[in-house]
């Protein structure tokens, strides 16, 4: 076998396994070790044929090119070093490890005590250390050749006020669709049948969960679960294989592609704030191998890490190479397979100094705000981790946009009639501008949801009480506890024909004030069909019926109404404004953008918002001044959500020539646009919108 590989000294860049048509460039990062070992396996990937040590170290960074290597070649490395976990040094070269720049992995690990760098029998585990040889355990490394026949191939760019996100998970999606080939996989993303429910439905952005490569933890697995939605990732460029019905990752590819067609774009849900080998008892799989004192943030005594995550380490983001691998590995994903945007998980560990605290300024933000790649494509904030100061909410610099809790908060406290979140609701109405309007930043930086994936989904909001994780094996300890739901007086699903109404209204409400709110709204993947998850509010490890989209179930009514209120908001830029309302004067009339109104047409004061009991808001929206292009399609629309008795609400009086016309009632989901009177009636618990049009205005 070393016969028919030549040896080079090769370059240091571009990082990984780089092939050019002759053999391939391997080049790997390790500031600490010693000497930096090749392993290359069968066809397999079981039989180790040939070991050679890296001839060259350049800035760190250890390369050689072997000529005679193609696309297909398993490859791993053996790091060596010192082991002083008291000094933060964990290398051990029994232990194979995936280079961090492979754009393909042959698998996961088959948990075994050999992925563990020390004797995990000893008394002072690991401190200790471990010559098994973990190679028949690990999955391994593949050269590939990313190139890709894209043919006409756009992204949509499709701008952040036209934007309605749709959070969905690959399997979760597919896995139960009917007339998918290849279900739970790219491929099935890509099918017809998926992308015309897409299509319908009115989405212009898929958010998928995560999709790099990623490790089933070894506890659950002793549990006969899995590792559903992927937070904990081991490989930054490597599609995760089990969504691959040919393990080619053109699939991936070849999903994007058939989005674009569609019209859709693809974000994916990015984990760089940690891995997958865990604290100082987890596996060496590979930075901790690599370069540990590198790659991690490490307590004050190394031989322990930071966790400003909750999954026992974080990445040190602040390290120039961990942060030239984030960056590499972000435009690898735009450039080479054409996403169009990322939800970065726990995002303020990405802005976490040396020091430790967040900083807005922080390299992680500075790096991608000069990018010219990164820079143009849409970038979403998880404002918070578990750190010291981890809750962020609004400080993260343009052009990020971020996920904003408070609003789904303040949607369920209102529609579930807590007391005084009226005027709380007003403000996630007007795009959080408390938050959000400072630094030139639009109202669209305030990412809306109801739920998401961590969490109850809509229908669960209002059909149970308390949490029902028991499948999970953790006693029902684990989620949160507090989900601000209703099971409206009977737990879980009904058969109460009162109840089930009542339901079906209070998730319309819900899911008209989120796409009539300023801001950019996302939506659940299951929740316009009405998909339950039996109470589970962390369904992080349930790869099954529970965790996934049930379309067996979809209700075609609520389906359409869905439909009906995403078609609405994208026909009225009002509603899609991305300068905030404050009831400034307009430029083009002297009268303000915004008035919030009592329901017989004054004007609301301060002794009105003070009102304990107030349960009804009404906001005659306008163009915001300096928006004169929309002040010729609209004059105004009139919203009147109404969390308490049927009220009788007094519109006020249009410009000549003008007319009010009902077109949305969450009481009345089926009507169709009516002229509206002096005086409307709005039912009890629901939403209604009012459009002002000219009076000639031919109707279907």
């Amino acid at each position: 076998m070393p016969g028919r590989f030549a040896i080079k000294p090769g370059r240091a860049t571009p990082l990984g396994a780089t092939f050019d048509g002759e053999g391939v460039n391997f080049a790997v990062f390790s500031e600490h070790a010693t000497r930096m070992t090749l392993c290359l396996f069968s066809e397999d990937g079981k039989d180790e044929t040939l070991t050679i040590d890296l001839p060259e170290h350049d800035g760190h960074v250890w390369h050689g090119y072997l000529t005679g290597i193609r696309p297909g070649q398993h490859y791993g490395y053996r790091a060596h070093g010192p082991y002083r976990p008291d000094e933060g040094h964990r290398f051990n070269p029994h232990k194979l490890l995936i280079d961090p720049y492979a754009k393909k992995l042959s698998g996961a690990p088959r948990w075994h005590d050999a992925l563990m760098g020390y004797d995990v029998s000893a008394m002072h585990k690991d401190l200790t250390f471990d010559t098994r040889n973990s190679a028949p355990y690990m999955p391994k490394s593949i050269v590939v050749d990313p190139c890709f026949s894209w043919g006409n191939d756009r992204a949509p760019r499709t701008p952040l006020h036209e934007t309605i996100i749709y959070e969905a998970h690959v399997k979760g999606l597919t896995a139960a669709k009917p007339g998918t080939a290849w279900p739970g996989t790219y491929l099935a993303l890509a099918s017809d049948p998926v992308i015309d429910h897409l299509v319908k439905l009115g989405i212009t952005a898929i958010e998928l969960l995560p999709v790099h490569a990623f490790i089933d933890d070894r506890f659950l697995l002793d549990k006969g679960l899995k590792n559903y939605w992927g937070y904990m990732s081991i490989g930054f460029f490597a599609p995760e294989p089990r969504y691959m019905a040919t393990k080619d990752i053109g699939e991936f590819q070849h999903m994007v592609a058939r989005l674009h067609a569609a019209g859709i774009e693809v974000i994916l849900d990015v984990v760089y704030n940690h891995t997958a080998e865990g604290n100082q008892l987890g596996p060496t799989l590979s930075f901790k191998g690599l370069d540990n004192a590198s790659y991690y943030r490490l307590a004050e005594t190394p031989r322990y890490y930071i966790n400003d995550t909750g999954t026992g380490n974080t990445l040190n983001v602040d390290h120039p190479m961990v942060l030239r691998m984030i960056m590499d590995s972000l435009r690898y994903w735009v450039e080479i397979m054409h996403v169009d945007g990322f939800r970065f998980d726990l995002c303020s560990t990405l802005g976490r100094t040396e020091e430790g605290g967040f900083d807005r300024g922080a390299a992680f933000f500075d790096a991608i705000r000069q990018d010219p790649v990164l820079s143009r494509v849409k970038l979403i904030a998880e404002p918070w981790d578990i750190g010291p100061g981890g809750y962020q909410l609004g400080a993260f610099p343009p052009p990020f946009s971020e996920w904003n809790d408070k609003f789904r908060d303040e949607v369920r406290a209102f529609w579930r009639g807590d007391a005084g979140h009226a005027p709380r609701l007003a403000n996630r109405l007007t795009g959080s501008a408390q938050q959000f309007d400072h630094d030139t930043r639009p109202a669209t930086s305030s990412v809306n949801f109801l739920t998401a994936h961590d969490g109850f989904t809509l229908m669960d909001v209002v059909s149970y009480a308390e949490k029902h994780n028991e499948a999970n094996g953790e006693e029902n300890r684990d989620g949160h506890s507090e989900n601000l739901s209703d099971n409206m007086g009977e737990e879980g699903p009904t058969t109460d024909k009162a109840r089930r109404a009542a339901r079906a209204l209070r998730r319309r409400n819900m899911l008209a004030t989120l796409l009539f709110s300023q801001g950019t709204p996302m939506i659940l993947a299951g929740d316009e069909l009405g998909n339950s998850q039996r109470g589970n509010n962390n369904a992080y490890c349930q790869d099954n019926e529970i965790g996934w989209v049930d379309w067996g179930a979809a209700d075609p009514d609520f389906l359409a109404f869905v439909q009906k209120l995403i078609t609405f908001r994208k026909d009225h830029p009002i509603l899609r404004q991305k300068r905030f309302l404050h009831s400034r004067p307009r430029l083009i009339d002297g009268k303000p953008d915004l008035f919030w109104r009592r329901p017989d047409g004054e004007v609301m004061g301060e002794e009105d918002w003070a009102q304990p009991d107030l349960r009804c808001i009404v906001s005659e929206l306008r163009t915001a001044s300096g928006t004169p292009e929309y002040a010729t399609q609209e004059h105004a629309i009139l919203c009147v959500y109404n969390g308490g008795a049927g009220v009788n609400v007094t519109l006020p009086p249009p410009p000549e020539g003008r007319r009010w016309v009902r077109h949305i009632d969450t009481a009345r989901p089926y009507a169709g646009p009516k002229p509206a009177r002096e005086v409307a009636r709005v039912r009890e618990s629901s939403v209604v919108v009012f459009v002002q049009e000219e009076t000639t205005a031919k109707r279907n």
